[in-house]
């Protein structure tokens, strides 16, 4: 039975609602005399990604950036297609034999696209110069990096794609035609600052989508490395998922033509499939422009192409007049008693081209695209919603053997494993409580590269042989942090009020002792699960709170209840184990989670204190007042991540439900609001409705608004602002701590009623 509540309705009967009461475990750890996480910790801790790896597993390129690289962006300048944001960082380049690893340039810098090539040696990438792309390539073995000098007037595209031709001696990339930057900053200017901007239903584009659409106007061009000779191309449009065939004479690509502003899903756009000869000859349309999304893949040799379309499996051969359907036959009943036919989705192409991935609601199977014969790899085992996760990774070269991660949904299990094709054995190459990302398999499989923390530390590179049996750390990216505590994390399961099972990431407060009540903060949103290096909760643990991500189960037509049905319970798990002191309960969101924190304390006054990032608390106003992403709020209000499911018009009580704003005469816990004046994406003037509401009931609220910061506040600004944005809020959580302590001393001596 699913429990309906009605917006705002008080609910301390929450307490009485169904526990899954766990036993009190002391951690396995102990804090030490290291020293407090800071906020200046936070904005130098150092994130790595993996840009790229050379096909042998050798050669790492990899991304590190901090925080602090990524402060000062302009928010004004948002929609802007000429704005580059500062997002600087270090290109790492890193021998996965021997450990050692260099930096591409020794100063951080905005570089992007890195990608290796076809021999392993040379690294080609873009870096920011004086405001403009320029193209580089590195050597791995001398360590030399050497520019490009383009022979062309023009720019190179902000957006532009990277890909080494098969022989190595070009790189295709994009253009910006003459005159470009002129006109796409003529035409925001335009939109900012007037002096008169007029807007009509007359024209197929909203303004913000026709400015952020010239984004789109490219002009592909093939360089000659040695020589920075450049040929542009008859293309001069943005070009998807472009490929080589494995010979070098031709291009394949697609192309996502916007022809009109549209506020269904999915509708507005055009997609289409090509086919340039690079030798002379022209455009070959594989696929007509049509008004339905085309998302599939090309095998390596770019000589076929498969997508699913409505539940069947299509593909084109270059040799072939039209794409082919090839499951036809196999969409049977999935059961006896579910008589819904089997829907099959592309998952990935074995590495000789001639077969298929697929998958089902009944496993993974393999297509060969011949004969169109299909076999089932392995059969999915037990309820799809506790089975654990499984994603392809690589294929081995011979096809016989893949890798795939797999993750479990009710505990940390986590790693990589092999599926052997042709019997659909599974074998465990690493599984544990470790977080891992990024995985890379050399193609003789004799080497696996990755990045993995331990749950709580931040990220960083390993290596591995075929049998997981050697494991070398490549890097230490964060010794700084050596002295200073770490927050521990811990997975909770609960019930929320309908029953449901959910998880949530607990993390315990600096300097932790067993037996004692510590004050709890919860940050909320959605769903989670995995834990890793989080800064929220490291700056939430080291103030001496209890940091927690508790989860919650949306439905569609009834957001706004989500939160109060699962998050006061998943505190509730908590409060009896007896580890947190529930007067001392604070929550907050940012963005959709500052909507979810609005709306929960109008349902309830659990909460000492309460803080909205950026979050919006009218639904209604908030479907126009962000005009720079034009259509997003309308389709994620009516489809998308509000789930309201229906239009302003057709249910606007829903609208209405789901605004805090109209139930803000109920809110009794004191209320810190932040935002910043730059978000194009939440506008402050929507957490102003709720100040001013709460000033006029005469409720406790305050109104940080950061006029350099953008969606996110303080933390999306610089860096005086974000050493605030953390300061004030945990400040706010501290002094309503305190109050409440001090009234349940007074209460507990008689000196209050």
């Amino acid at each position: 039975m699913r429990i309906r509540l009605v917006p705002g309705l008080p609910t301390v009967w929450l307490l009485l609602a169904p526990l899954l009461v766990l036993p009190t475990v002391a951690p396995l750890f102990a804090q030490g005399p290291a020293r407090a996480f800071t906020s200046e910790d936070a904005l130098d801790v150092r994130t790595v990604r993996v840009a790229d790896v050379t096909p042998d597993a050798r050669w790492i390129a990899a991304t590190v950036s901090t925080r602090r690289d990524r402060s000062n962006v302009d928010h004004f300048r948002f929609g802007d297609p000429t704005y580059i944001a500062p997002s600087l960082g270090e290109l790492l380049v890193v021998d996965a034999t021997t450990g050692a690893s260099r930096s591409v340039f020794p100063a951080h810098e905005q570089l992007r696209g890195a990608t290796w090539s076809p021999d392993a040696k040379r690294l080609a990438l873009f870096r920011l110069q004086d405001g403009a792309w320029s193209l580089y390539t590195y050597d791995a073995t001398s360590g030399r990096a050497t520019r490009v000098a383009l022979k062309s007037g023009k720019a190179i595209s902000s957006d532009s794609p990277l890909a080494w031709s098969p022989d190595g001696t070009q790189l295709l990339l994009a253009l910006r035609p003459d005159g470009w930057a002129e006109r796409a900053r003529a035409a925001f200017v335009q939109l900012t600052d007037g002096p008169i901007v007029v807007q009509t239903s007359k024209d197929d584009f909203l303004d913000w989508d026709r400015v952020r659409g010239m984004a789109d106007e490219e002009i592909a061009a093939l360089v000659t490395v040695s020589s920075g000779a450049v040929k542009e191309l008859p293309l001069t449009v943005s070009l998807a998922d472009p490929h080589f065939s494995t010979d070098g004479s031709y291009l394949v690509y697609g192309v996502a033509d916007a022809r009109r502003t549209a506020y269904e899903r999915a509708k507005g756009t055009w997609y289409g499939l090509y086919r340039l000869p690079l030798t002379g000859g022209s455009v070959d349309t594989l696929i007509a422009p049509r008004e339905q999304r085309l998302t599939g893949r090309w095998n390596e040799q770019a000589t076929r192409y498969a997508y699913a379309e409505k539940g069947n499996v299509f593909v084109r051969a270059l040799s072939g007049d039209s794409a082919v359907n090839l499951t036809t036959k196999y969409r049977t009943p999935i059961s006896a008693t579910d008589t819904t036919k089997l829907s099959y989705a592309v998952d990935t192409w074995r590495p000789d081209g001639a077969a298929l991935l697929l998958t089902s609601k009944k496993g993974y199977h393999l297509l060969d695209v011949a004969s169109a014969s299909m076999t089932t790899v392995f059969e999915f085992q037990g309820d799809e919603d506790k089975r654990p996760r499984l994603a392809t990774q690589a294929w081995s070269a011979d096809g016989r053997t893949l890798y795939m991660t797999t993750s479990a949904r009710d505990t940390w299990a986590r790693g990589l494993v092999t599926v052997d094709v042709a019997t659909g054995r599974m074998n465990d190459l690493v599984k544990d409580t470790n977080l891992y990302g990024d995985w890379h398999v050399a193609e003789d499989g004799s080497r696996i590269v990755y990045r993995m923390s331990d749950g709580d530390a931040p990220d960083e590179l390993y290596s591995a042989d075929a049998a997981f049996g050697q494991v070398k750390k490549l890097t230490t990216l964060n010794p700084q942090l050596a002295g200073v505590a770490i927050a521990k994390s811990e997975l909770v399961e609960y019930m929320d009020v309908d029953g449901n099972r959910l998880y949530g990431v607990l993390y315990y407060p600096y300097g932790y002792q067993v037996g004692r009540k510590y004050p709890l903060v919860s940050e909320v949103y959605e769903s989670f699960f995995d834990n890793g290096y989080n800064e929220n909760m490291n700056l939430v643990m080291a103030r001496g709170f209890f940091g927690f991500r508790p989860s919650v189960d949306l439905e569609i037509g009834y957001p706004g209840e989500a939160w109060v049905k699962g998050v006061p319970t998943a505190i509730n798990t908590l409060v009896a184990r007896g580890i947190v002191d529930e007067k001392q309960l604070g929550v907050y969101g940012q963005s959709y989670g500052g909507y979810a924190v609005n709306l929960l304390v109008t349902q309830t006054d659990r909460f000492a204190a309460a803080v909205n990032v950026s979050g919006k608390v009218n639904t209604v106003s908030f479907l126009g007042d962000s005009e720079k992403i034009t259509t997003r709020n309308y389709n994620a209000a009516e489809e998308g991540q509000d789930r309201l499911g229906a239009t302003l018009w057709e249910q606007p009580q829903k609208y209405l439900a789901a605004s805090a704003v109209m139930f803000a005469d109920r809110i009794k816990t004191p209320l810190l609001l932040m935002s910043g004046q730059g978000d194009w994406n939440v506008p402050a003037t929507n957490q102003r409705e709720m100040y001013y509401a709460l000033r006029r009931l005469g409720r406790e609220v305050e109104w940080v608004n950061y006029m350099n910061g953008g969606h996110g506040a303080g933390r999306a600004s610089n860096v005086a602002d974000f050493n605030d944005h953390w300061k004030r809020l945990l400040d706010w959580m501290q002094e309503h701590f305190d109050k409440a302590t001090a009234e349940k001393s007074a209460t507990a001596k008689g000196l209050t009623p």
